[in-house]
């Protein structure tokens, strides 16, 4: 988690409206396994994209395909990147290429019921704002690769020992 918190630390202080989903996500709810990168739904309103962006490029991070990152605030090129590449996310790479963090270009399901449903964490000295367990439990069923349907167990068995 140390490795992430620099990120999550940044997009608080630039007052971006995110949620971590993902296997971050995952990881903070309690399910023990590693993850690479960070998934983020971020807001997509033009000004709102442009300061996530921001808070990313000022950290030392851009794309890892060749467009400018301020693309990514462009509502229409999302769309194209969406339609014509079939892009769910735009990967921006640090520059020792450790680390990722995927900024979706679509919202995998409402920002806003996802903001309000999702729940404040802490790691270290760092709030996170994370994807709620029922709504991470639909994005990772939704998503249906193989990691993520295992996700989905280990997240179910969260949700019943929480309920117990």
């Amino acid at each position: 988690m140390q490795l992430f918190e620099p990120i999550f630390h940044a997009l608080e202080a630039g007052r971006v409206r995110y949620v971590a989903v993902g296997g971050i996500a995952t990881v903070l709810h309690g399910v023990i396994r590693l993850t690479r990168d960070v998934d983020l739904v971020v807001d997509l309103e033009p000004a709102e994209a442009r300061r996530a962006v921001g808070v990313l490029t000022a950290l030392g991070y851009a794309p890892a395909v060749p467009v400018p990152a301020e693309a990514f605030a462009d509502p229409t090129q999302r769309a194209a990147w969406a339609r014509e590449k079939q892009m769910v996310v735009l990967s921006f790479r640090d520059q020792r290429g450790y680390v990722a963090v995927d900024l979706f270009v679509a919202y995998p399901m409402d920002f806003e019921e996802l903001w309000n449903r999702s729940v404040v964490m802490m790691a270290g000295e760092t709030a996170i704002r994370v994807a709620s367990l029922d709504d991470l439990i639909q994005l990772k069923r939704t998503a249906g690769r193989p990691q993520d349907l295992l996700d989905v167990e280990r997240l179910e068995q969260i949700r019943g020992m929480r309920s117990r």
